[in-house]
This record gives structure tokens, C-alpha cells and sequence, in this order.
């Protein structure tokens, strides 16, 4: 039974889990998810957790293409008083920083977060160490470039050897470091430097991502490949991130990341009752 160890609690990864989304920004690329004030953002995550979210990811900078960063400190002031009200609120439940600053991860952590969801794949070492000296969960993402740059013309050979073999040599490091492996995590990054075509053959080969051994996250949530296919923006991309997902729930992906945590509880709940 796969689980996720973080900071001494297992999650129970047994079938697929939700992960709901909370950016505390004012440019997220879906406005739908976007929370600005303390109050809201807190309150749409107890919203989410008690739909059915076992995750809730908060984050304080924008990683949509072409998003400016945002300095630490700042994205410590969005995070760290939504964290701590959620841990206060609902002890009970893992919290995520989606955050690739040490800095804002280590107040994030300081203030009851469970899980570093890194989207540099923890590459720096400063984070690879404070995950390990918290005990912390963490999900190791794929990105080419940054988020400024990652879908300035991406190409690669082979995207998922690619993607794979980093992931795996990133996990491996983060082994070697003390990470325990159930409490490693990665995501492939659908839209993170790839193309629509890249986002397809990852999706479609997800067996051998799952093969290496880790729990997989995938957060495809009303991202551009959907609206490609479907030709609608963002908020109109439910009943595409829907279809996304039944396929990943078939395919047993531990995590999804999405926007809409009450539709897929829905639909998980008929897709089990359907397998099981």
C-alpha cells in the first residue's frame, strides 16, 4: 500500500487523492483560484478539506508562463498567516507550500506546512536540506527553465526519458541526503516547459513514471493542452480536467493538484465504486 511519510504522519495513497489549490496571488492564470485576502484563501481551504481535499497546496507566487517572481519575503506574507489559521483550524490536515524559495519554505514549515512541493525539483541544496532535517514531505517537479521562460520554444528528443531520468536522479540525491523514498513525490510538470504534444506522451506513458517507484503527482488543472483540445479558456476547462483525471485514477496516480475539489470527489467516488 503506497503512503505518504511527512513530518511523522502517513497519508494513506492507497487510491488516487485529491490535492486542492490555493493561490494567495493576484495572477494566477485561472481566476477562479486566485485569493488575495487572508480570510478568503481560508476559507476556500476549509471549503476544499471538507469536500474531500486530503492536501491543500498554498502558494504565494504565480507559476503560470511568463510570470515575474516574487521575492521571499513577500511571498512569506501571503503564505505563512493562511498556514498558520489551517493548522489551527483543521490540525488534521497535510498542508503543502508550493514554493521554490529555502527561505519561504523554512517559515512555511516553522508554521505547521507538512509538505515542500518544489517546482525546481529540488535542485538547491538549502532546500533538499530542510526537507530533511524537518522531516518534511516533498514533490520533486520537472520544469525546463523558469516560469518566465519554460514555453519560450521547448523541444526535447525524447520527453519522457528526459523527464524521467531527471526526476529520478533528483529523487535519488534527495535519498542520499536521508529523504526517505514514501516521502518523496514527483510530478513530471505537465505545461512546465513543454509543448502540447509533450503533455500527451507524458500523459500517455505514466506507466513508466510510476515504475520508478515513487508516488506520482500530476497537475493538469485547466491548463493550456485542455484548452487546446477543447478550444475554451480556462474557465471553461472542468469537464476537460475531469476527463484528465479519470484517466490518471485509472492509471493509480497518487495525487492530483486541481482547482475543483467537490467534482472529483463525485467522480472518484463512482470511478471506485466502479473498480472496486
Amino acid at each position: 500500500m503506497k503512503k505518504l511519510l511527512a513530518r511523522g504522519r502517513y497519508l494513506d495513497l492507497s487510491e488516487t487523492v485529491v490535492m486542492g489549490i490555493i493561490n494567495v496571488t493576484p495572477d494566477s492564470f485561472y481566476t477562479g483560484s486566485r485569493y488575495q485576502g487572508i480570510e478568503d484563501a481560508v476559507k476556500k481551504a476549509v471549503e476544499m478539506y471538507e469536500e474531500g481535499a486530503k492536501i491543500l497546496d498554498i502558494g504565494g507566487e504565480s507559476s503560470r508562463p511568463g510570470a515575474d517572481p516574487v521575492e521571499p519575503q513577500e511571498e512569506i506574507r501571503r503564505v505563512v498567516p493562511v498556514i498558520k489559521e489551517l493548522r489551527k483550524l483543521i490540525p488534521d490536515c497535510f498542508i503543502s507550500i508550493d514554493t521554490y524559495h529555502p527561505e519561504t519554505a523554512k517559515a512555511a514549515l516553522d508554521s505547521g506546512a507538512d509538505i515542500v512541493n518544489d517546482i525546481t525539483g529540488l535542485r538547491n541544496e538549502k532546500m533538499m536540506r530542510l526537507v530533511y532535517e524537518n522531516n518534511a514531505g516533498v514533490i520533486l517537479m520537472h520544469m525546463k527553465g523558469t516560469p518566465k521562460t519554460m514555453q519560450n520554444e521547448p523541444y526535447y528528443e525524447d520527453v519522457v526519458s528526459e523527464v524521467k531520468e531527471l526526476l529520478k536522479a533528483n529523487a535519488e540525491k534527495a535519498v542520499e541526503m536521508g529523504i526517505p523514498s514514501e516521502s518523496i513525490v514527483i510530478d513530471p510538470g505537465i505545461g512546465f516547459g513543454k509543448r502540447f504534444e509533450d503533455n500527451l506522451e507524458i500523459l500517455r506513458k505514466l506507466d513508466i513514471f510510476k515504475k520508478l517507484g515513487y508516488s506520482v503527482l500530476i497537475g493538469h488543472s485547466r491548463k493550456s493542452f485542455i484548452g487546446y483540445i477543447l478550444d475554451l479558456p480556462p474557465e471553461e476547462r472542468l469537464e476537460g480536467t475531469l476527463a484528465v483525471s479519470a484517466y490518471c485514477y485509472l492509471k493509480n496516480v497518487e495525487i492530483i493538484r486541481v482547482h475543483d475539489v467537490r467534482e472529483h470527489i463525485r467522480l472518484f467516488k463512482v470511478l471506485s465504486a466502479l473498480k472496486n
